[in-house]
């Protein structure tokens, strides 16, 4: 029997985009990428980028009902928001990301969209987390 694996380190919470990397659309940002004046992150694969959600909620907060609260906390679906938009993952790893939370929602019997299961005023963090941790392993199982 092979010994299991040594797990991937947790991708960390990226830093709050500055002024500049809001204001520029993503197409200059990847021109500029392409010509040597900018470093643009390496895209994850959804595992990493659940990983990488749980860390950016724990890093800034979590909330539900809002993507982004006035305090700076952020929903799941908000945490994906600001990961894509910077660059950390690509739009089609990201919906594969979705599709694997909203597997794992299934598995536990919930037959809702994710950001609705966010929203619902008994939520707790640790459900959350549980969800990405679980859906984090999924993806990683399937070699995603």
């Amino acid at each position: 029997m092979q010994p299991a694996p040594a797990p991937l380190p947790v991708p960390a919470a990226p830093d709050w985009p500055s002024r500049w990397h809001l204001l520029i659309p993503a197409s200059i940002r990847n021109t500029a990428a392409a010509l040597g004046l900018w470093q643009n992150p390496i895209p994850l694969r959804p595992s990493d980028h659940l990983a990488q959600t749980l860390a950016v909620l724990e890093r800034y907060g979590w909330c539900r009902s809002l993507d982004f609260s006035p305090t700076g906390r952020m929903c799941i679906r908000g945490a994906q928001t600001l990961l894509e938009h910077t660059g950390h993952v690509t739009p089609h790893a990201r919906q594969r990301a979705v599709d694997y939370m909203q597997h794992t929602l299934r598995m536990d019997g919930v037959a809702m969209a994710f950001h609705a299961w966010n929203d619902l005023p008994i939520r707790t963090f640790p459900q959350v987390s549980h969800l990405l941790t679980a859906s984090a392993t999924t993806a990683r199982n399937h070699g995603e």
